[in-house]
């Protein structure tokens, strides 16, 4: 079972992975991201913290999701584990 309930690269809860998790380098469960964003112990999107949060707003409006609501589920991401200043 997942300790975190939001991915901490992009915030999506991770129930609604369909994967139910990415996954580390050895093949096992990651408890802190999403299939979306990391996978065999990498992340898929290597940018900037900006670059993230629109790539992630067009992929929300691609699915359906409002502008509005693209940019309110993206503009706390800085504050997610992968992102926060050492």
């Amino acid at each position: 079972m997942n300790k975190n309930k939001f991915c901490q690269s992009c915030g999506m809860p991770i129930k609604k992975d369909p994967a139910g998790g990415g996954t580390n380098a050895d093949g096992t469960k990651s408890d802190k991201y999403c299939s979306y964003c990391y996978q065999n112990g990498k992340f898929l999107f290597s940018g900037t913290l900006k670059e993230f949060q629109d790539f992630c707003r067009k992929k929300m409006m691609e699915g359906g999701h409002s502008k509005f609501i693209a940019w309110l589920f993206t503009r706390g991401m800085g504050r997610l584990e992968r992102w926060k200043t050492k």
